[in-house]
């Protein structure tokens, strides 16, 4: 029947088609309107990235009302012009953005994009592919594995580790909970991914009390829970005490799930894997994993790898490749030692999806089956800066911060907190909360640099997180500047 002509119908006329024509509403020549648009964008963007090492850091918090008022205009019923769209964009948003990706950055641990990173990201946009599967788009599943291959021999992994490329370290938290839920059940004689969690055997997740809340997320999705399992004490730098672990594992029976964390989000400081490595092996059902999302990155420098530990001993390991690879948002990396477990956990099947037994489809190795083509920029950022490259980012990172942690505790006023292991530095002022929440309000109202505020063991106090790719130590200096002016300011008012 007709739609027009359907009695049920109340308003025919809406769904009816105005013109039937197949071509309706097409530019003549539709491939060619990408060129105007694309290169304002270019010219916006290069703007942009060339304003990074004199722009003031901080987004503008009284503009947020302004903003949304701008963006949340009525949809015009005719589109408009796609290059004046990218060009007024840019200008509505430019006092909302924040320059995480400059120099003088030093925020909740956000690395900046590198050049050939950035180059390969456009391309992946323009590209498009969707790269769940091998068979569609053959170069992004490529790259992946060449790009996987490298970063598992650089930090370290046991040969054949596979390499999941997800959104973030909490999405790569997920998909390792995810593959280690299926082993250790498996061992127990339980099909998880089959019959579901009710009435399976209990698994007991052991993590520090100082445990990253994105592992916490991730054990909530996997139905693990957040508050279950055993939480083991640390020391005076965030690490996880043996003496407690050995307690706790002395605790535990059946499935165990064992998480640690190198690099954690306050101190840097890194749970003793290689301690921790034979403690776990004892038991007769239990995985070992290792949330990495940015102390992962030492393990790629030879001078640094020792704190790292031996990661060719766990059964997994999650990292963010938008931290200290510098990758662009979004990037996320999951290593599993025995790809069985997570291809179990991650693979589905469907009468329209092409089967390619002889290839790798990356959909096996992370919880997405359609997204962005991750592994290019992964790629390029890896062969922009080779092996050298890499471990002389990861050093200069954990040196400016030394630098900047050793320049401040010259003042009188200021007590650093933590032993300043890797790229991270918490600055007291005063000895005082109040004061310290004063200085770092004012440092990120004057814009010259951007740190954000932190409780350390029921301390108050400045988090300084160095990853971005282009700090040196002319930045270091003019942050360390702003930040005693900021003191001296709040100390007089």
């Amino acid at each position: 029947m007709d739609v027009a002509a359907d009695p049920r119908n109340e308003d025919a006329s809406v769904l009816a088609p105005t013109d039937a024509r197949p071509d309706a509403g097409l530019p003549a020549e539709p491939f060619a309107g990408y060129r105007k648009p694309l290169a304002r964008a270019a010219e916006l963007a290069l703007e942009y990235l060339e304003s990074l090492p004199d722009r003031r850091v901080g987004a503008d918090p009284a503009m947020a009302e302004h903003l949304r008022a701008q963006m949340s205009r009525p949809l015009a019923e005719a589109g408009e012009d796609p290059e004046s769209v990218i060009a007024e964009l840019a200008a509505t948003a430019d006092p909302g953005l924040t320059a995480m990706n400059g120099p003088r950055y030093f925020g909740f641990v956000i690395g900046g994009t590198l050049p050939a990173a950035l180059a390969a990201d456009w391309l992946a946009s323009a590209w498009d592919q969707n790269a769940g599967m091998h068979i569609p788009t053959p170069a992004a599943a490529a790259a992946e594995i060449a790009a996987g291959a490298w970063l598992v021999e650089l930090l370290g992994f046991a040969p054949g580790t596979s390499v999941g490329f997800t959104t973030g370290a909490t999405t790569a938290n997920l998909t390792c909970m995810a593959a280690a839920r299926h082993e250790v059940l498996r061992r127990a004689g339980w099909d998880v991914e089959a019959d579901g969690l009710q009435g399976a055997p209990a698994v007991t997740v052991v993590a520090s009390d100082e445990v990253h809340p994105s592992m916490v997320k991730a054990m909530r999705i996997v139905g693990l829970g957040g508050r279950t399992g055993l939480r083991v004490a640390v020391d005076d730098q965030g690490r996880m005490r043996l003496d407690d672990l050995r307690r706790a594992l002395d605790l535990t029976f059946g499935p165990v799930i064992v998480a640690i964390q190198l690099g954690n989000v306050n101190s840097g400081a890194f749970d003793p894997l290689d301690e921790i490595v034979p403690l776990v092996r004892e038991l007769p059902n239990a995985w070992l994993h290792v949330d990495g999302a940015f102390g992962l990155w030492a393990a790629a420098s030879p001078r640094l790898r020792p704190l790292a530990g031996r990661l060719s001993e766990v059964d997994s390991a999650a990292t963010d490749a938008h931290k200290w690879l510098n990758t662009p948002y979004d990037t996320g990396l999951a290593f599993i030692r025995n790809e069985a477990p997570v291809r179990a956990a991650m693979s589905i099947a469907a009468a329209y999806l092409p089967a390619s037994p002889a290839e790798r489809d990356p959909f096996e190795y992370a919880p997405e089956m359609s997204r962005r083509a991750r592994g290019f920029p992964v790629y390029a950022a890896l062969r922009s800066l080779g092996r050298r490259g890499l471990a002389d980012m990861i050093e200069r990172g954990c040196a400016v911060a030394s630098f900047m942690a050793e320049r401040l505790a010259a003042d009188p006023a200021v007590r650093i907190l933590n032993d300043v292991v890797l790229n991270q530095a918490l600055v007291r002022f005063g000895d005082d909360d109040a004061l310290t929440q004063e200085v770092v309000r004012r440092v990120q109202a004057d814009g010259t640099l951007w740190a954000g505020g932190t409780v350390w063991h029921g301390l108050g106090a400045m988090r300084i997180s160095v990853s971005g790719w282009s700090t040196s130590e002319a930045d270091a200096l003019q942050s360390v500047d702003a930040i005693l002016r900021a003191l001296h300011e709040a100390k007089q008012a």
